[in-house]
């Protein structure tokens, strides 16, 4: 495999305050999404599951799972402000989630604990990288999955566009989304073949790396 230049190593940034505020706003006109996700999930993972998500944001994603099933859901997210914000969604609508604080290169859990893990359009952000995926892998029980999906580091415009277009933001919305996305977020992306070399790094039995329009899905086995 050819060794390809991956980010240097930096300090892992949260999304706090008002810039979390307009996040969960604009998010929450893609509902349909995360509800949409979250039926998918809980097709393929018995009740009963322990489940962590990554960088979950303002928790819609554990919410709408947390309707389906019986779950042990957790949230573990960098930003100070999005823990408060989703664990009071969640005491104030009745579901069932752990909202916790930490970062996703030290996940503050003991190894061996759930059964799956998602990342959805957050591992671009972490600081370290590779050292998240390592932290992924321990956190999973032996023969437990991960899921990561995210930008890809090569999308073109169109296909970004393409994406955007699907998600039927409002016309504001829709600009500062584009502007995110097509500016600094790609630039932290990372392509299919940068992902197969910080995966070969970890230490997950297998792995596959799959494209899908402006994104990758990353299905990882402990």
């Amino acid at each position: 495999m050819t060794t390809l230049a991956l980010p240097r190593p930096r300090r892992d940034s949260a999304i706090e305050g008002m810039m979390a505020k307009w996040y969960a706003s604009n998010t929450a006109e893609m509902m349909k999404e995360y509800v949409d996700l979250a039926r998918r999930i809980a097709g393929e993972v018995p009740q009963g599951s322990a489940v962590l998500e990554v960088a979950p944001g303002p928790g819609y994603f554990c919410f709408e799972l947390a309707r389906l099933g019986r779950y042990e859901i957790t949230g573990l997210d960098l930003s100070r402000t999005f823990v408060n914000m989703a664990a009071k969604k969640a005491a104030e609508e009745g579901v069932k989630v752990n909202f916790q604080q930490g970062s996703a290169s030290n996940i503050p859990l003991p190894k061996n604990s759930f059964d799956f893990l998602l990342c959805r359009a957050a591992f671009k952000n972490f600081g370290r990288p590779v050292e998240a995926l390592n932290e992924m892998c321990r956190v999973l029980k032996p023969g437990g999955r991960g899921l990561i999906i995210d930008l890809k580091g090569d999308a073109s415009p169109r296909e970004i566009g393409r994406a955007i277009d699907e998600m039927h933001l409002s016309g504001f919305n829709r600009f500062l989304t584009w502007l995110a996305l097509t500016t600094f977020l790609l630039k932290r992306a990372y392509t299919r073949a940068q992902f197969e070399q910080m995966l070969a790094q970890a230490g997950f039995s297998s792995f596959e790396v799959a494209e899908s329009g402006m994104g990758l899905e990353i299905s990882m086995v402990k």
